[in-house]
């Protein structure tokens, strides 16, 4: 299992266009990930659980990834949210 965090700096946060191209990104690997925030969790593969979290601008999101290409997902999608959000 992996995890790290990352603080949102988009200023309109995790709005629908980023939404969708995590679904992507994410959907890209076979480990289950796993978004987590003030105590809300959700699945990184599915647009409506990453929109409901609600993640704005400054708020810092936990993610974990736990799969056989756990190692992979983890690089990617750390170098998705440096570049996307």
């Amino acid at each position: 299992m992996k995890t790290f965090t990352y603080t949102i700096t988009d200023p309109l946060g995790i709005h629908a266009r980023p939404a969708g191209l995590l679904v992507k990104a994410a959907g890209e690997f076979s480990a289950t990930i796993t978004l987590a925030k003030d105590g809300k969790t959700g699945d990184a593969k599915k647009i409506f659980n990453v929109m409901a979290m609600g993640v704005k601008k400054g708020d810092t999101i936990t993610v974990t990834i736990d799969g056989s290409d756990e190692a992979e997902a983890e690089t990617g999608l750390k170098n998705f949210f440096e570049t996307t959000l």
